[in-house]
């Protein structure tokens, strides 16, 4: 609850809009679905005239969003016969039935459930597949890092593009960073060699992973597809998955069909999800190929990577936040006996410039802090058009660092005296200091009001915030 405190209460400057993650993938799908569902607002019933005409606008607003014809066609054919098929509850307006069945059919249309990657075997061994630039050598490097933290897997990249130099040096950079080895073979041009090499190198190694980089294509080339289905059928991978660039649009769709035809692949994984990007091939791509999409990238970072949850998409798609997803990420940096010690230290009102530090901190290795603030149910919307990048941070460490141990940890101190001194250190303004002084006394206000009333204080404490304001 701190962490996402500290998310709600820190104002940040609304100078510029910049992508981030999901939200700008999705935010005109999800304006447009918004002015969709306000044609049912004040209609006392769900009739067959309203759905038609709220439904049009969501079939437009899905092809507008890059989806495929066929797919958009479908899920409006399906809403339809479900909202005319609903008895509306007198304490359920039409309009908030029609989202709860577009959610549902939304999270179906992606999937319905997460799908998990094979990882059975001794080693298991996973084939990488994909055009040229749709991010897969750095996914191959995501993903053994992820399966290494969260699966306690130890893994060995192989890597098989014999015709790009580069890459075989990009696979060995990303393993050092990760602290995972990379196999490779110095002028050797036979992928399916190496490929069969590097399992029996895991073996001798004890390595029980095994994920293969194989040489991306420029575009549906036979030579390069009959190569990557030798590879499949000589090390029989428990897990082949293709790799496609979301930006690439209905394209994305058409290649995954293409490649699914040769090699019959268990999943997708979507990358540069952080882009400009309409979104369409995420809501196309599972009923084209009707293969899960498994796994989504969402930056540079080595970190960046998630599970794909079809039903949280949706959320974020309809602005409900994904509070989950928003746990899961602080749990992975929670740490129950610093949390106990916190707990106390906010109910006796100690909770100091040291500990607000610790949680900044705790906030960034988390992810992209626009992300973060928009998983809050009501956020999305009202940050929208706000900077917030990964250094927005930046200002209120400088200030932070320019305290004295003394002031850190006695913010009462902080005299005009004082904040003029860390002003000029920090390279800010008083108002700067100022407002950071203010921040963090809201802070530490509502993290005590949410320790000692739970759920009700945390509102009530938000609710004297916006009325002072």
């Amino acid at each position: 609850m701190t962490i996402a405190t500290i998310l709600l209460t820190l104002r940040f400057k609304t100078n510029a809009i910049k992508s981030t993650p999901y939200t700008i993938m999705f935010e005109n799908l999800s304006e447009r679905l918004e002015r969709s569902f306000k044609i049912l607002k004040g209609e006392g019933k769900i009739t067959e005239i309203n759905v038609a005409e709220t439904l049009k606008d969501v079939r437009r607003a899905l092809l507008d969003a890059d989806v495929n014809y066929k797919v958009a066609k479908q899920f409006t054919d399906t809403v339809k016969a479900k909202a005319l098929g609903q008895d509306v509850l007198t304490a359920v307006k039409p309009g908030q039935m029609m989202v709860k069945i577009v959610h549902d059919e939304l999270a179906t249309l992606m999937g319905g459930e997460t799908a998990d990657v094979n990882i059975n075997g001794n080693p298991a061994v996973i084939l990488m597949s994909g055009l040229q630039g749709s991010g897969k050598t750095t996914f191959s490097g995501k993903l053994a890092k992820m399966l290494k933290s969260k699966k306690a897997k130890r893994p060995l990249l192989v890597a098989c593009d014999v015709y790009r130099p580069a890459a075989i040096d990009q696979l060995k950079v990303l393993g050092e960073q990760i602290d995972v080895p990379v196999y490779t073979e110095d002028g050797v041009k036979d992928p399916v060699q190496i490929a069969k090499n590097g399992i029996q190198y895991a073996r001798q190694h004890n390595l029980d992973l095994v994920i293969v980089d194989t040489a991306g294509r420029l575009a549906i080339d036979e030579q390069m597809m009959q190569e990557i289905a030798a590879i499949k059928a000589a090390i029989n991978p428990s897990e082949t998955l293709f790799v496609v660039d979301s930006m690439t649009g209905q394209d994305a769709v058409n290649t995954a069909k293409e490649f699914n035809e040769r090699l019959n692949f268990d999943g997708v994984v979507l990358t540069k999800l952080d882009g400009d990007t309409r979104g369409g091939a995420a809501l196309s791509i599972r009923t084209v190929v009707n293969k899960p999409i498994k796994f989504v990238g969402m930056g540079e970072k080595l970190d960046a990577v998630d599970y794909f949850h079809p039903s949280r998409m949706a959320d974020r798609i309809l602005g409900m936040g994904d509070i989950v997803s928003l746990v899961e990420r602080a749990q992975e940096q929670y740490d129950e006996e610093e949390a106990r010690r916190l707990q106390k230290k906010i109910a006796k009102n100690q909770f100091d410039f040291n500990d607000f530090l610790a949680q900044i901190h705790q906030i960034k290795k988390m992810g992209n802090i626009k992300e973060l603030a928009s998983m809050i149910p009501g956020v999305g919307k009202a940050i929208k058009d706000m900077d917030i990048d990964d250094n927005a941070f930046k200002g209120i460490e400088a200030i932070i660092y320019s305290m004295t141990p003394d002031e850190r940890t006695n913010p009462a101190i902080l005299n005009g005296s004082r904040r003029q001194r860390i002003a000029k250190g920090s390279g800010t303004t008083i108002q700067e200091v100022n407002r950071l002084i203010k921040q963090f006394d809201d802070t530490r206000k509502v993290m005590r009001m949410v320790t000692q009333n739970g759920g009700a204080g945390m509102r009530n404490a938000m609710k004297n915030m916006r009325h002072r304001r």
